[in-house]
């Protein structure tokens, strides 16, 4: 059976310009975690060329069901918006929702074969899907009406004519699906996820910088929370840093860290377990932001507990992160030449070190401030300080700062005591 997808070469062209071969490599994966598997093979040849000739992505989840087959792959649609995938904001499942992810394959590949069997009510069934990219608009099917041999659900995505090399694969693929997925392994560790590459476990650990377990207990009502933290290496993609509350064993909602976008690179997921989840409304805050659902807390005081201990947590862990990545700063600096070149060595030892040491401070305080700057930029933020510094004109730095940024007041008091700190420098 051959149909028409239905979907414009617009569309498409969207698509194409929306994902590369790693995305749509993890997607493939995501739809077959989507489909309740735990675990995902994907395996590959390559010629003595280095290109590769064979590459399949298998799953043991539940299949595709072809009675619902239009609904899998029909409703695409033209707005831009639609065509993109995106996962859900508090929940970490179904990330491949609107389908448009089986159609990427053409970054990496000219056609893709699914082999799937489901379950039906008259048993196990057989079926394959075939689309190649000189007509992505359509895709041809055959299934078995009689019952499967194979005993057990699941889809294999064979992908032929391929456009990617054995090395883009091991240097660039592969360290981008331990980013994209290493923090929802952790999640579901209990459940024994994983991503098997050639017969051998994708190493998700390469990525962890450093993991804290430990408990949390609310005396006056007996609520433990379970911890696990985890400090990642490098970012998470579209992820970013969140709280996962689990009861269960199951994940109950997920939401954004008070500490996310800081723009300091400090990744980090903190997963809680508790049966206190269990019976606890989040539904409710969906619409709302991060402040919102903390703020709603207020009328349980075992989540303003917890909460507020997270938060001074994270902080703590944060500082020596900002340190080690002050230090670094000033270090690019100087490659850069950012700072100023003084008249002669007396006047450096006298400004030079002030001046570093106050950067480093501010950058722990708030790394924004230093983010997304081009060299011209930083040369004038550093020179602006260093003439302020010299004037001893320290209400002036104060107020320029505070200005600039959103603090909150204990903030605020860290910048000010900050700023009196700093020694008259000799003009």
């Amino acid at each position: 059976m051959s149909v028409k997808v239905n979907i414009t070469s617009k569309g498409i062209q969207k698509v194409l310009k929306n994902y590369n071969e790693r995305q749509a490599i993890a997607e493939y994966i995501w739809n077959g975690f989507d489909a309740n598997a735990n675990t995902i093979r994907l395996d590959y040849e390559a010629n003595p060329l280095g290109l590769l000739t064979h590459l399949t992505i298998a799953d043991n989840g539940y299949g595709i069901n072809f009675d619902r087959l239009q609904q899998k792959f029909d409703p695409f649609f033209e707005s831009e918006k639609a065509v993109q995938i995106v996962a859900p904001k508090h929940t970490s499942k179904m990330h491949g929702r609107n389908g448009v992810g089986r159609l990427t394959f053409f970054t990496f590949a000219h056609d893709a074969v699914w082999h799937t069997t489901y379950q039906s009510e008259q048993g196990f069934r057989d079926g394959e899907i075939r689309i190649n990219t000189g007509g992505l608009n359509s895709y041809s099917s055959d299934f078995s009406p009689a019952t499967s041999q194979v005993g057990a659900t699941g889809t294999t995505v064979s992908f032929s004519n391929l456009k990617i090399s054995q090395q883009d694969l091991e240097t660039i693929v592969l360290p981008f699906l331990i980013n994209e997925f290493c923090w929802f392994i952790e999640l579901n560790k209990h459940k024994n996820y994983s991503i098997i590459v050639n017969g051998e476990a994708l190493n998700f650990s390469s990525n962890i910088k450093s993991i804290e377990e430990f408990k949390l207990f609310y005396p006056d009502t007996s609520v433990t929370f379970k911890i696990k933290y985890v400090h990642w290496k490098e970012n998470l993609h579209k992820e970013l840093s969140k709280y996962y509350f689990l009861a269960g064993g199951e994940e109950i909602y997920k939401d954004y860290t008070t500490l996310n976008k800081k723009s300091d690179d400090y990744f980090h997921s903190v997963y809680i377990e508790s049966d206190f989840f269990l019976d606890f409304d989040f539904k409710s805050f969906e619409n709302e932001g991060q402040v919102a659902i903390f703020g709603a807390a207020k009328s349980s005081p075992e989540y303003r507990f917890l909460v507020k201990a997270l938060t001074e947590y994270l902080k703590s862990k944060r500082k020596p992160f900002l340190k080690e990545y002050a230090n670094n700063l000033i270090q690019g600096y100087e490659q850069d030449g950012i700072f100023p070149v003084y008249s002669s060595e007396r006047e450096k030892e006298l400004r030079k070190p002030a001046l570093v040491d106050f950067i480093k401070a501010l950058y722990e305080l708030e790394p924004k401030l230093f983010g997304s700057l081009n060299t011209d930029q930083k040369k004038t933020i550093v020179r602006l300080i260093d003439l302020l510094m010299r004037a001893n004109l320290h209400d002036e730095i104060f107020e320029m700062f505070n200005n600039v940024i959103e603090l909150e007041a204990e903030e605020q008091q860290e910048l000010l005591q900050l700023i009196k700190g700093l020694a008259p420098t000799e003009k």
